[in-house]
């Protein structure tokens, strides 16, 4: 198990209902600190991967605060129950220079079992999914049995708790909470996402996609319907993530106001934890006003969650419609063009029918925080980390930052989504919550 070296550091475990272990939470009110940062992983983690991004993220900032006087910084890594892809390598801890894996339909055992964890009722439905990605059966009955599968995988009853926060819109017109790829024509879902994954250059099994396309050999589309797969339960987790946020992390951050009221509160996501910060926003009591800063970094959602008015709808916004009113700070979205698994498969996975002809065109209507920043909000300024660190960063609203320069390491499909243990991201978080000079 990878321990967190920086100290005073607390883990805060939070179940799928956004109940909150309530030892954990009592230690966290104990910290004697000025400053507490809070840190939330994304989907594609376990708690070894997330302490390992917690670890090195983190590891900067005791440097960083260690010459300013009366600031005595805290930290607490928050752990959700997302689910990990075990074959989907994390590129910030892979050595420098590895090759990225080949791209394979089949499921290992880590990511089996990892998927029995996260729908603990459904095992046999993993196990006949599993076996229809060894198989990679050339029939095109099997692909709509591999469609039927997954939406019993990952569908809610209609009332559940989760399926009020799975959308990232208010309008009926995007329903994110529950994606049409899932309702499509299986294999034209799994064609798009094979020919995705190749525009993207992953090395994939069985030719070229575009046979697949013209009448050749199915096989290869597999390879498809394993991203297909990967993205479901994505959805799942974000409804999961919408849910830790709002009924677990909001009111816990009320709480710290109440039984430590001069504690200043940080809150970091990054990819769908930046999801899970930023619903957190939605659960804070009426008044609270101890979060001094959001860092967004990398965020795997709609970039127009915060939104007051769709740009390209009469009706509805952002489910996150003004939160950023509930922060007595700014709420910075770290954003880079190198994510490619924001830029490509995002957009892709999250598409109408019909929106568009294209993938930029598809980035561009539902793009994600983390590709290009915050949008449809007004006097949401864009800044370079250079520029954020140079000249300050505004103490109120939404602010963009453009990390690209620097998170720019990565290889396919995902690209830089995971780069992003700098340590000057680690200085545009102080720098937002005003820690220190």
């Amino acid at each position: 198990m990878v321990d967190v070296g920086v100290e005073p550091y607390r883990e805060v475990t939070f179940d799928a209902d956004g109940d909150i272990d309530v030892r954990q939470r009592d230690r966290l009110a104990e910290l004697d600190v000025t400053d507490l940062v809070m840190f939330a992983h994304g989907w594609n983690n376990d708690r070894q991967t997330a302490n390992r991004l917690y670890d090195s993220f983190l590891a900067p900032f005791p440097g960083l605060v260690a010459d300013e006087p009366g600031v005595r910084l805290g930290y607490a890594g928050i752990m959700w129950p997302s689910i990990r892809f075990a074959d989907k390598p994390i590129p910030d801890f892979e050595p420098r220079g590895a090759a990225p894996p080949r791209v394979t339909p089949g499921l290992d055992d880590a990511t089996k079992q990892a998927l029995v964890q996260a729908f603990p009722d459904r095992e046999q439905l993993v196990e006949r999914l599993a076996g229809l990605l060894d198989e990679c059966p050339q029939d095109r009955t099997a692909f709509d049995e591999f469609g039927m599968l997954i939406r019993q995988l990952v569908e809610e009853p209609q009332g559940g708790l989760a399926v009020l926060f799975g959308s990232d819109m208010e309008s009926e017109d995007h329903p994110q909470s529950d994606p049409t790829m899932l309702y499509e024509d299986t294999l034209a879902v799994c064609v798009g996402f094979t020919e995705a994954l190749e525009e993207l250059g992953a090395e994939l099994d069985e030719g070229p996609a575009r046979s697949i396309a013209l009448g050749g050999g199915l096989k290869k589309a597999w390879n498809g319907a394993k991203e297909l797969l990967r993205q479901a339960t994505y959805y799942a987790m974000k409804r999961r993530s919408g849910t830790v946020g709002r009924l677990g992390l909001g009111p816990l951050v009320g709480e710290l106001a109440r039984s430590s009221p001069s504690m200043r509160v940080h809150l970091v996501g990054h990819s769908q934890g930046a999801r899970v910060v930023s619903f957190a926003l939605r659960g804070l009591p009426e008044g609270v006003r101890n979060v001094k800063s959001v860092t967004l970094l990398q965020g795997a959602f709609s970039h127009y969650a915060f939104a007051g008015r769709l740009p390209h709808s009469m009706r509805g916004g952002g489910a996150l419609r003004d939160a950023q009113r509930r922060i007595d700070g700014p709420l910075v979205a770290c954003y880079s063009h190198h994510d490619t698994a924001l830029g490509v498969i995002y957009p892709l996975a999250s598409r109408l029918a019909g929106d568009a002809t294209g993938l930029i065109a598809l980035g561009n209507k539902w793009g994600a925080v983390g590709y290009d920043g915050v949008q449809a909000v007004a006097d949401t300024p864009t800044l370079t980390v250079a520029q954020a660190l140079r000249g300050g960063i505004p103490d109120r609203g939404c602010v963009n930052v453009d990390a690209s320069a620097l998170v720019r390491r990565g290889g396919p499909p995902a690209g830089a989504h995971n780069d992003v243990c700098h340590t000057d991201l680690a200085r545009v978080v102080l720098a937002a919550g005003r820690v220190g000079r």
